[in-house]
């Protein structure tokens, strides 16, 4: 039996993708066999907020991305203090009332 060599992929990106997208609020839903996760841009005071991405994935590759996610923030809070979120009654009434992650 012999042992497999990992296979490299190149990862490319384009410009306009290279530049990102801001968002500050994601929205997401969930089925047997997806996830579903919308970057959404919302403006202060603003009656509407745009969805700015969707990313659609597997559960596998969710938690994976979960794992990764705490990972990364566990090395900047040891590199930069604790990230703080506000709690219900620390924010301002005119912020964003709704579920948001």
């Amino acid at each position: 039996m012999s042992k497999q060599e990992p296979v490299q992929i190149q990862i490319e990106i384009d410009e306009a993708t290279s530049q990102g997208i801001y968002s500050n609020l994601t929205l997401m839903a969930h089925n047997e066999t997806e996830f579903i996760l919308d970057f959404v841009f919302i403006q202060p005071q603003a009656p509407k907020a745009k969805v700015r991405a969707r990313i659609l994935s597997n559960p596998i590759q969710t938690k994976r991305l979960l794992a990764a996610l705490q990972e990364n923030i566990r090395r900047y809070e040891e590199k930069f203090g604790p990230i703080k979120i506000m709690t219900e009654s620390e924010k301002e009434p005119s912020q964003y009332q709704g579920h948001y992650l």
